[in-house]
């Protein structure tokens, strides 16, 4: 295939992009230049750079495109051309809308704001611990964009970027296993339409950045099969790793297994010492990308995972057969959910959750269940915290299975699919939102369904080529539901980002928090006030005061770390509350006259 070169080119590229850019920040943060300034002058010299070096390749990329095309069958074409569409009509969105995700609005980006504002990556004082303890991989890549541009305008497309290079990965995976051309560019279809992958595309969420990086890992690993490995590719095996570990730490429940794979590979061609060299190069290079961070959250929490609560949150605490079993069985019907009447249960949540009392098991229990979830939910309306995956996902486990007993190179492929899926199941509980945290497994898994399917397309009997044909177009048709009428970003209907303002976009979950939160920066920007105190609980939305307050310091009168104390009250201009009335009460002096609208409140220090 003329492209497979090019594809490699650009995994290798990324994989630098992402160590330089996380390195940089590193780098900077330690000698306190993490500036603006700084950082125009690294990129204006990786500019000439880039330029140097990429330009021979984007001109000969052009002869290679035009080759594709012109050697190209008519399925192939529209299968590249309804791509291409999708992700032109995701960049599209990713321009016009602004970030508007939940959880950036709370701890993704607000963490950005915070390192801008105090050149640094160091720990501050916070109520929303998750700013500090959920790892910050993909706000690094942010934080030059916000240090650049001085905004959010280009963040989203960190995400698209992530998503077209997961295509291309699941593509080359899908060539490394011998799929012919049609067979990759049913991968790559397979993982672009994937409704929960076209959605994130145009988000501030990680899920796609970590498994661009847990893809990158699965590829080179490839590449090493039957190779003594040589030391560049170690290298970007060491950034692939270190990636995965810095953005989103489920993420090795991959890796991990894809690493122990080419490890005795190349112990089994008798290449001990380079094994055991390159292992350590792979260590070395991880310690260097994620080692700072993970040593700032041992020193705070005493784990460098992070606070019990929110480890214990997310961690499976139970792992019993039944438990795991009843674990996986959730999260499978959650992925897999077809749409279903509003107001009615799943169909097959009842026999899962009478399964679960027939073991013992409690489907709601605290050790198997994110606190203060219930299962079931309803995950097929599209958006992008839950949406479901009922084709894709079913076209990935039937691959999966059948390649794991079908003598193919994909065979032993097949099987560390598998022993990924068991390691997630066994470590993360069910969660309503757990789709967009298996993306990883759908990239590695997207090649598979690809390699069963595209010997069925071509098949003599007519009936199974359209049959098959037929469920790759239903599942097209829900990636192009999910861009057109997605949540929270859609192209058309009622709160469309072509017909609403960027404000309103912002809070398109929470119209009425909208009015509340202009309502008082209103009120403080007309005070004078150019220290804010903020007062919130622990899923506040923190980063839209960074918007409405812009050029004001923000600093949080709370704080959950006991060696970072938060500033007194009487520090600060002005204060911002977001909690019931009598809760920021409880912070406000009485003689500051608070203020509440809504769930917000405000108050002005007397003069």
């Amino acid at each position: 295939m003329p492209l497979a070169p090019t594809r490699l080119t650009v995994i290798r590229a990324g994989l630098v992009f992402g160590t330089a850019a996380v390195v940089l920040v590193e780098l900077l943060s330690a000698v306190h230049l993490l500036d603006r300034p700084a950082i125009m002058v690294i990129w204006f010299a990786a500019a000439l750079a880039f330029g140097y070096f990429g330009l021979p390749f984007f001109r000969g990329l052009i002869p290679r495109l035009r080759a594709f095309w012109a050697d190209a069958g008519r399925a192939e074409r529209v299968i590249a051309v309804l791509l291409g569409g999708l992700f032109l009509t995701d960049l599209v969105i990713a321009l016009v809308a602004p970030p508007n995700n939940f959880d950036s609005q709370t701890y993704h980006l607000p963490k950005i704001e915070h390192w801008a504002a105090q050149g640094g990556v160091e720990f501050y004082p916070t109520i929303i611990d998750r700013q500090l303890a959920m790892a910050p991989g993909a706000e690094y890549i942010l934080l030059h964009l916000r240090l650049l541009t001085g905004g959010d305008a280009f963040y989203n497309l960190v995400q698209l970027a992530a998503g077209v290079g997961g295509a291309l990965i699941a593509s080359r995976i899908a060539a490394q296993l011998g799929g012919a051309r049609r067979a990759q560019l049913v991968a790559a279809l397979i993982f672009g339409t994937t409704p929960i992958v076209l959605l994130e595309a145009t988000s501030t969420q990680t899920d796609l950045v970590v498994a661009l990086w847990v893809g990158a890992v699965a590829t080179l690993v490839l590449d090493e099969r039957d190779r003594r490995t040589p030391w560049p590719a170690m290298l970007l095996l060491g950034a692939a790793a270190g990636l995965v570990l810095l953005t989103k730490a489920t993420g090795l429940v991959a890796a991990g297994p894809l690493l122990v794979w080419w490890f005795f590979g190349q112990v089994r061609a008798r290449r001990i010492a380079r094994a055991l060299a390159g292992t350590a190069i792979v260590v070395a290079l991880m310690a260097l990308i994620a080692g700072p961070y993970l040593w700032r959250v041992e020193t705070t929490y005493s784990n460098p995972l992070g606070p019990d609560h929110l480890r214990d949150s997310i961690t499976m605490q139970r792992h019993d057969p039944a438990s795991v079993l009843i674990n996986a069985l959730r999260i499978a019907e959650t992925a897999l959910q077809p749409p279903n009447r509003p107001g009615h249960p799943p169909v097959a949540a009842a026999p899962i959750r009478g399964l679960a009392h027939a073991l013992g098991v409690d489907p709601d229990a605290r050790e198997i269940t994110y606190w203060g979830a219930t299962y079931p939910y309803d995950s097929w309306p599209p958006d992008e915290d839950r949406v479901s995956l009922p084709v894709q996902g079913a076209l990935i486990l039937i691959g999966a299975a059948v390649l794991l007993w079908r003598r193919s190179p994909a065979r032993l492929y097949a099987a560390l699919f598998w022993v990924a899926m068991l390691a997630y199941v066994v470590t993360v509980k069910w969660q309503p939102w757990g789709n967009r945290l298996i993306v990883f497994l759908i990239l590695l898994g997207t090649p598979l369904a690809a390699l069963w399917i595209e010997p069925l397309l071509v098949y003599r009997r007519r009936s199974v080529a359209r049959a098959m044909s037929a469920v790759l177009t239903v599942g097209a048709l829900a990636g192009v539901a999910a861009v057109s009428v997605g949540w929270p970003r859609r192209l058309i209907g009622p709160g469309s980002v072509l017909t609403t303002s960027r404000m309103d976009e912002r809070f398109i979950r929470r119209p009425e928090w909208g009015r509340d939160y202009r309502w008082a920066a209103d009120a403080v920007r007309s005070s004078g006030a150019k220290r804010v105190g903020l007062l919130q609980g622990y899923n506040t939305w923190e980063y839209p005061w960074w918007i409405l307050l812009k050029g004001d310091d923000l600093v949080s009168l709370q704080s959950l770390q006991p060696d970072l104390p938060a500033p007194k009250i009487e520090t600060v201009d002005a204060v911002v509350c977001v909690d019931p009335p009598n809760g920021c009460r409880f912070y406000i002096p009485q003689e500051w006259s608070p203020q509440t609208q809504g769930s917000v409140t405000y108050a002005i220090r007397p003069r």
